[in-house]
C-alpha cells in the first residue's frame, strides 16, 4: 500500500474510532473519491478510506474473537451461554467470509495493520488466556463481558461505516452487522 493510501486509511481509522459520536449525530460526510486515490464515482468495487479501514478493523476484531468463542463448548457450564457462543461464532464466520471477499476486492495488503491493536471491543490474546483459565460461571461472566464490548463497538463502527462509507457492498454488510449485534445484545443482559 502506498504512503498516501496508508495515510488516508489511518485517518479514516481515527475518524472511525474517535468520531463515532459525530457520525451518530449525522455530522460525518462521505469520504470524497479524490482522497481515496481514485476519482471514480462510488459504486461496487470503489472503496473509500472509511470502507477500507472498516473492512480491516472488522476482520481483525472478528478474528480475535474466534478463539474466545471456541472455548465456550468446554469452559461454560451453561447451555444458554454455549448456544449464544455457537450462534455468535456462526455469525462471526459468515461476516469474516464476506469481509475477506471485500478485502480481496479492495486490493488490501495481506498483513492487517489492525490485528492485535488494542481498542474497544477487540479481544486480546491476554483476555483469551484469562478465559482459558476460567470455568463455569467465571468463564461465562468473562465471555459475556467481552461479547458485550465487541457487539457495542461493532454497532458503533458499523454506524460510522453507514454514515461515511461509499462502497455499497460494505455499507450493506455494516447494516447486517448492526442487525446481528442488536439482536444478540439483549441476550447478554440475561446473564
Amino acid at each position: 500500500m502506498n504512503l498516501g493510501r496508508r495515510t488516508t486509511v489511518a485517518g479514516c481509522l481515527l475518524a472511525l474510532l474517535f468520531g463515532v459520536a459525530a457520525c451518530d449525530a449525522g455530522a460525518a460526510a462521505p469520504v470524497p473519491a479524490a482522497t481515496t486515490g481514485s476519482a471514480a464515482p462510488s459504486g461496487a468495487g470503489h472503496f473509500g478510506g472509511t470502507d477500507l479501514a472498516w473492512v480491516e478493523i472488522n476482520i481483525a476484531m472478528n478474528e480475535e474473537l474466534a478463539p474466545l468463542l471456541a472455548l465456550a463448548a468446554t469452559h461454560s457450564s451453561s447451555a444458554e451461554t454455549k448456544a449464544l457462543a455457537a450462534e455468535t461464532a456462526a455469525l462471526n464466520d459468515r461476516e469474516l467470509g464476506t469481509l475477506r471477499g471485500l478485502h480481496d476486492q479492495a486490493g488490501l495488503p495481506a498483513e492487517n495493520p489492525h490485528k492485535g491493536m488494542p481498542m474497544p471491543g477487540m479481544v486480546t490474546p491476554e483476555q483469551v488466556t484469562q478465559a482459558e483459565a476460567a470455568r463455569g460461571a467465571a468463564f461465562d461472566a468473562l465471555l459475556v463481558r467481552h461479547l458485550r464490548a465487541h457487539f457495542e463497538q461493532g454497532v458503533k463502527l458499523a454506524g460510522s461505516e453507514q454514515q461515511a462509507g461509499i462502497e455499497p457492498q460494505t455499507k450493506a454488510l455494516a447494516a447486517l452487522v448492526i442487525t446481528g449485534r442488536e439482536r444478540l445484545l439483549p441476550r447478554l443482559k440475561a446473564h
